[in-house]
């Protein structure tokens, strides 16, 4: 088994278990970053008082809305990410190696190169999983109201606001998603917010930059201090995956509020300022009718999900990659015992 193929299928596995204990505040995040209830937004909801207000209004299962297509989207990503990620990686290393013996470099991967093959992997990762997660999206913002609080809310709400609040079926289901984007654009609905999605491939790239140059440093300075055992414990790489995903988040998040507005179910009639017909559009009208502010909806949420999936991902990823390692070592020597005649 391949060492690209161990850590793609080990980044599934982690990115799985991550994402169904986050799930619910990336829910919640969803909606926060889609709200565009001027009256909403003046009342300050925390996260948790939200997650409350979704089951107490919609049911516990709101907050899992969308969870199938999203472990799917998960698994694939995952995959797909870590197996480019560790080929790339690997022809890095070996362009490293070969600089060395010109009398170029220490023969290990600098920051650069880690930034370039993270990005690599990134963009093929986007440009094969994004129609699963316009269907994830769909799905996390989708909102059921009764006729009874639609009517409430017609008549004490303004003609621009009434525009807001739409009425789906009570079965919302990935099949339903995926006729009604469809319905909408095509096959190219599919790929709705994919260029700031393609430019957020940064994220992960200045993740993994982060994480690698830390876990490089500690490994170094464990050998230096324990002679020569450089093991880092799962607790270490919780730890690292979790200051790595905070730093990369905060640089990137205004460009994942785009991606959601564009991927979330569009407002045809009523209110153009809440109509976007592209990145840029979705960028303008958010800087003119909410400010800079728009761009950080729902920021505290998100950190506090990223930060415990991506730490739950590496410290998983890396203990199933050890495991797996462990048991094709057991069964090679077992392989090599001479058997009894």
């Amino acid at each position: 088994m391949s060492d690209a193929l161990i850590n793609g299928l080990a980044g599934a596995g982690g990115g799985i278990i991550a994402q169904i204990i986050t799930y619910p505040l990336q829910t919640v995040n969803a909606r926060q970053q889609t709200e565009r209830d001027l009256k909403k937004e003046k009342r300050k909801v925390g996260t948790i008082e939200q997650m409350c207000q979704v089951v107490k209004q919609e049911g516990w299962e709101r907050l899992y809305g969308g969870l199938t297509p999203s472990l799917v989207g998960t698994a694939a990503s995952q995959g797909v990410y870590y197996y480019f990620y560790q080929i790339f990686r690997n022809k890095a290393e070996t362009a490293a190696l070969q600089s060395q013996k010109k009398g170029i470099g220490d023969g290990s991967v600098g920051m650069l190169s880690s930034l370039v093959v993270a990005a690599l992997s990134g963009c093929v990762n986007v440009l094969l999983t994004n129609p699963i997660w316009v269907v994830v999206t769909r799905m996390q913002t989708h909102t059921k109201i009764s006729k009874k609080d639609h009517s409430n809310r017609l008549a004490t709400t303004s003609p621009e606001e009434t525009a807001l609040p739409v009425i789906e079926p009570l079965s919302y289901g990935t099949n339903h998603v995926i006729q009604e984007v469809y319905d909408e654009a095509g096959l190219l609905g599919f790929w709705k917010g994919v260029f700031p999605t393609l430019i957020m491939v940064s994220n992960p790239s200045i993740q993994f930059m982060l994480y690698e140059t830390m876990l490089k440093k500690l490994k170094k300075r464990r050998a230096l201090s324990k002679q020569g055992n450089n093991g880092v414990t799962a607790l270490e790489i919780f730890l690292l995956g979790a200051l790595a995903k905070l730093g990369a988040t905060v640089v990137t998040y205004p460009l994942l509020v785009v991606k959601s507005r564009l991927q979330a179910k569009q407002v045809i009639t009523g209110d153009k300022r809440h109509h976007y017909k592209g990145t840029l559009d979705a960028i303008l009208k958010m800087i003119r009718y909410e400010g800079f502010a728009g761009f950080y909806k729902g920021m505290n949420t998100k950190i506090i999900q990223s930060v415990l999936a991506a730490a739950v991902l590496f410290m998983v990823k890396e203990e199933l990659v050890k495991g797996v390692r462990l048991l094709l070592i057991k069964d090679c020597i077992n392989n090599m015992k001479p058997k009894p005649l």
